[in-house]
This record gives C-alpha cells, sequence and structure tokens, in this order.
C-alpha cells in the first residue's frame, strides 16, 4: 500500500471518535507499530486532529472531513483525458481502475466545477492492444511493485528465443509499444523488454531488494550519461 492510501486509511479508522491502538492499525494496515507511529505523527502535524499517543490509542475529534477535491477545468479535462488514454492503452484492472477513479472524483466534485464527460472531445482508440498485452501490463505492473523477481520466454526482433531471470524496474509506453525496463540477470545489465514480444512468464517465488546499481535511478541515470556521450559527440 502506497503511504498516501495508508494515511487516508488511518484517517478513516480513527473516524467516530473511537480510541484505537497503534498495534490495531498496524495489524489492518500490515505495517509495523513504528510506523503508524510516524504516520500518526505526520498527520497530527499537518493539522488533522489526532489525540493520544504511543501505548495509549488515538482517537480525532467527530466532525472532521476531509477537505473536498478542488480541480480546474483544465486539471479535470486532463484526468478524464488520462483516463481515456488508461482505458484504451493500459492494462485491464488499470483501466477499470482509471474509471472509478473518474467516477469517484465526479461525485465529490461541487456542481459548478464539473466537467461532463461528453464535453470532452478528447477520445483514444488502441486495436492493437490484445487481451494478452493488457494482461501482461497488470502483471508487470504488480510484480515491479512487489519487487518479485521473474522468469520470462522473450523473443527478440529476429524471431530469437531466449529465457530470461529478470527484476522487473517499471514500465514505459512509447505511444503504440510497451515496453519492461528491468535488470537482466542473464546479461547482467538493463534491458528493455517490448510486451509483446514475451511469450511466458512467471514469478520465481522470491523478491528481490535494491542494489547499488541496479535500481531504476541507476537507469535512468545511464540513460542521461549515455544521451550526454551523444550529444558531446
Amino acid at each position: 500500500m502506497r503511504r498516501a492510501d495508508r494515511l487516508f486509511q488511518i484517517v478513516q479508522y480513527l473516524r467516530g471518535g473511537r480510541l484505537v491502538r497503534a498495534r490495531q492499525l498496524s495489524e489492518w494496515l500490515e505495517v509495523s507499530e513504528r510506523t503508524i507511529y510516524r504516520d500518526v505523527a505526520d498527520l497530527q502535524a499537518s493539522g488533522v486532529p489526532i489525540e493520544g499517543a504511543a501505548g495509549v490509542g488515538y482517537i480525532m475529534r467527530d466532525g472532521y472531513e476531509l477537505p473536498p477535491l478542488m480541480f480546474t477545468r483544465d486539471e479535470i479535462v486532463a484526468l478524464l483525458a488520462g483516463a481515456r488514454l488508461i482505458r484504451a492503452w493500459g492494462g485491464a484492472a488499470m483501466a477499470r481502475a482509471a474509471e472509478e477513479a473518474m467516477i469517484k472524483i465526479d461525485a465529490v466534485l461541487p456542481e459548478k466545477t464539473r466537467v461532463r464527460q461528453n464535453e470532452v472531445e478528447i477520445h483514444a482508440f488502441a486495436p492493437e492492444m490484445t487481451p494478452q498485452i493488457r494482461a501482461h501490463i497488470d502483471f508487470l505492473e504488480a510484480a515491479a511493485d512487489g519487487r518479485k523477481r521473474l522468469s520470462i520466454a522473450y523473443n527478440d526482433s529476429k524471431g530469437t528465443s531466449t529465457n530470461r531471470a529478470i527484476r522487473p524496474l517499471g514500465l514505459w509506453f512509447w505511444g503504440k509499444v510497451w515496453t519492461l525496463v528491468a535488470w537482466c540477470e542473464l546479461r547482467q545489465d538493463f534491458r528493455m523488454f517490448r510486451l509483446d514480444r514475451i511469450s511466458e512468464m512467471r514469478e520465481m517465488g522470491d523478491r528481490f531488494d535494491p542494489e547499488p546499481g541496479k535500481t531504476l535511478k541507476d537507469f535512468y541515470r545511464a540513460m542521461e550519461q549515455d544521451n550526454q556521450g551523444n550529444s558531446a559527440g
């Protein structure tokens, strides 16, 4: 769970004026009690009226509501266009989540700031997207987020197939093609794999920890150095 989502959930659990202990919150959110202490301290510092202390429990005064979402028309149009792009070019679960997010945003916006979907003439169509590619996107996004090592069968541009053990780091979209950025254990280097050339993939049953020289930041740094070298040449 992302930290922003966890902070939101803590507020939801504390609503209603009931006393909740850090241990309960840590069990519900599947994090350590120390993480809960830190999160609650940050919420208190930001003005959320939470009372209590470590070892005693926490309670939030009645009447506190999260501030309403406020977007400009341009921001709403951008969100709606992004949802449509994801619906056309994203994974199946990703597309559903984008649609649900737009419904929730629309439900809490004041009437005067709402932008009806039929008022936004921005559309996207992707006949090239197959159910297999959409499933790949969802699977790989979850694997990268969970730092799960994968085994894949990959066909290169010449049709040669190889089996790779990889550490998935992130997904890139190039307009019509999705690629996976990964650390390839076979080549001992970063590689980008086109999703439409991955024929098989499975989890290897273990997770990987970030290592110096093998992270997404290292990949970006290497790309930047290559670009600077090409520009200098």
